[in-house]
């Protein structure tokens, strides 16, 4: 019978919780002294709420990678680098999906394992298509179309925004973030925020207020729209029977002649720093990540693997329709995000100026000022200053 039970916090989605669930109970079989608890904060507040403070209450923690640069600066999670074997964590990198590791590699220390991995792809129902005799777009213009038809989905949220903002600003040839000025060029911004215009302008007002997971909900469960061209993915909804519909996942449209790159998600799993059962935290962190618990019971139960061999293994394709097969090539070219400590400040309120004027609020100028002054801002708050 168990006499230690470990804390852990995650995301209120199948995708975050029921793998961790089926992790935690075999962990259990197999060390039954210990058992293992997750709660659930929704994923506004998983975005939202200041990990930091969760650190002293539980002893495994879900993260975002932008919020490593908060946790070298108040070192409330153990630098994994100084607790786990290097051939593991080699092992590790050089599994990695896209750059989602090194993600969470930060000042020198490896904040958390990658224990699930993502970035916006474009998604249909393959059924409607095929009805209809129709091609899923692969370029702008039939994207354009298709949006015009009313069967173009997109999530709008905020943060939604701001993430799809970087992918144009690359599109029109330069990075965000690339100095201590300006998140962007003035030119390059603006032609960012007029592309992306062209799309939202012709969507369903409503999307502004759903996220990826509300997008899929909706594009499973009505045959309203047929297709999304960029939004955070997840396999559960190409599993058969997870919805009333299922949808497939395929690489982004083509924009201005190149394919559209889009910004990785996906959450590390971290041990507190607080925990006073570190050596079981640890041993659950490396099992759960590791590739036979990711290329099995982890992606048998629904989760969005963080290693690689997982992303390859076909039985793991076989459950979700190739959704690895196609997404594998964007987390290759994804974008990262910057992680200084002060970079969740801009992320939390950046949103809201590109989602102002893609709703006619305001001007793409005074959208990019409200944006700069937030960057300003930013920086303020680490000392550090290191961008990436």
């Amino acid at each position: 019978m168990a006499s230690v039970t470990l804390k852990g916090i995650t995301w209120g989605h199948s995708r975050g919780l029921t793998p961790l669930l089926a992790m935690s109970q075999r962990f259990s079989e197999l060390n039954p002294e210990y058992k293992i608890q997750w709660d659930i904060r929704s994923l506004q507040a998983f975005a939202d709420f200041p990990i930091e403070q969760l650190t002293e209450h539980y002893d495994l923690l879900i993260i975002d990678h932008p919020w490593v640069g908060c946790a070298a600066a108040t070192n409330c999670v153990l630098p994994l680098d100084q607790y786990l074997d290097a051939a593991y964590l080699d092992n590790q990198l050089e599994n990695s999906v896209g750059n989602s590791h090194l993600s969470y590699h930060y000042q020198g220390h490896q904040w958390a394992l990658a224990i699930d991995a993502a970035t916006p792809a474009a998604s249909y129902r393959p059924d409607l298509f095929e009805k209809a005799k129709q091609q899923v777009p692969n370029n702008w213009d039939a994207l354009l179309e298709l949006a015009k038809a009313g069967k173009v989905a997109i999530p709008a949220i905020p943060i939604d925004c701001l993430m799809n903002f970087y992918s144009f600003c690359i599109i029109h040839g330069k990075y965000p973030f690339a100095n201590q000025t300006a998140i962007i060029d003035t030119q390059i911004g603006i032609k960012a925020l007029e592309t992306m215009k062209e799309l939202y302008s012709l969507v369903d007002p409503q999307f502004f207020q759903c996220n990826p997971i509300a997008v899929a909900e909706l594009m499973t469960s009505t045959n309203d729209y047929w297709y999304c061209p960029f939004a955070y993915g997840y396999t559960n909804y190409a599993r058969e029977g997870y919805a009333a519909h299922s949808l497939r996942y395929t690489g982004t449209v083509s924009v201005l002649g190149h394919q559209l790159r889009t910004t990785i998600g996906g959450t590390g799993l971290s041990v507190s720093a607080f925990s006073k059962n570190q050596e079981a935290a640890l041993s659950f962190a490396q099992l759960a990540v590791s590739e036979s618990w990711q290329s099995s019971i982890y992606v048998q139960h629904g989760g969005q693997p963080g290693h690689l061999a997982a992303w390859k293994n076909d039985l793991a394709n076989r459950l979700t329709n190739d959704f690895f097969k196609q997404v594998l090539p964007l987390m290759e070219r994804g974008y990262t995000r910057p992680r200084y400590n002060g970079y969740l400040y801009f992320q939390d309120h950046a949103g809201a100026p590109v989602q102002s004027y893609l709703m006619g609020k305001v001007s793409a100028m005074n959208a990019l000022e409200h944006m700069n002054q937030l960057y300003q801002t930013s920086l303020t708050l680490d000392h550090s200053i290191a961008l990436v």
